[in-house]
């Protein structure tokens, strides 16, 4: 059992960021539902949406940018591997504070929060009420090598997805 924790960069190169547009490009799409409304699942117009923005709009260095801002690492821990955000506070005697996304979601919805949450007083607040932040990904996500518990199962839960 390892304890080391390292430090993380997102770093995805050209030719990863090149193969997800061909291959978003590539998607061979399903006939529409029969329905319209969301009863049947996400209606396909919707996914060409998404699918569009990623391709033409969405600027991945940016993000990339915004989140490499704060410092982050990973681990592992019971043989998991784990990536996560700890930005401390200025203040010493901040309270630590672990903040954990939904599904679907991940750690850039708290971006607009960390900093006013570990340097309050910058932010118009006081400097008391400063916390020290730890935002970490679920295992599945993205930047981690393995994504199945050591009982094979992913993420985790069992056969029907119970954690």
């Amino acid at each position: 059992m390892s304890n080391e924790i390292t430090p993380f960069r997102i770093s995805a190169t050209d030719a990863e960021l090149d193969d997800l547009k061909r291959r978003l490009r590539g998607t061979r799409w399903p006939d529409r539902e029969c329905v319209d409304d969301w009863s049947q699942g996400l209606p396909l117009a919707y996914a060409q949406d998404v699918c569009a923005y990623w391709l033409e709009k969405y600027d991945w260095r940016e993000r990339e940018s915004r989140l490499n801002r704060f410092a982050q690492f990973k681990t592992t821990i019971d043989g998991l591997a784990i990536h996560f955000l700890h930005v401390r506070s200025p203040n010493p005697d901040a309270l630590p504070l672990v903040m954990t996304h939904g599904w679907p979601g991940s750690i850039v919805e708290f971006q607009k929060v960390i900093e006013p949450l570990t340097n309050p007083a910058a932010h118009g607040g006081d400097a008391a009420d400063a916390f020290h932040v730890v935002c970490h990904r679920f295992r599945a996500m993205a930047f981690l090598t393995n994504r199945r518990a050591p009982d094979g199962t992913c993420n985790g839960s069992d056969a029907h997805g119970r954690a």
